[in-house]
C-alpha cells in the first residue's frame, strides 16, 4: 500500500491541499494513518478511485 501526503492528493487531484483535508473531515477520502504531525496520508488506490468517481460525478 502506497500513502500519499496532503499534498500529493491535492497535486494529483488538481485541488488545493485545504480541499484534500475538507474532504478528509467530511469521509468523503478517508485517510489510511496519520504521519509523525498528525497529517492524515490517504492510500494512493483509494485516491485513484475516488477522483474516478468524481470525475463520473461532473468533476473535482
Amino acid at each position: 500500500m502506497a500513502l500519499m501526503t496532503v499534498d500529493q492528493v491535492a497535486e494529483f487531484l488538481g485541488v488545493q491541499a485545504i480541499r484534500v483535508e475538507r474532504l478528509a473531515r467530511e469521509n468523503l477520502l478517508v485517510p489510511a494513518d496519520k504521519d509523525s504531525d498528525g497529517k492524515p496520508m490517504f492510500d494512493a488506490e483509494d485516491v485513484k478511485r475516488y477522483k474516478t468517481l468524481a470525475e463520473r460525478l461532473g468533476g473535482l
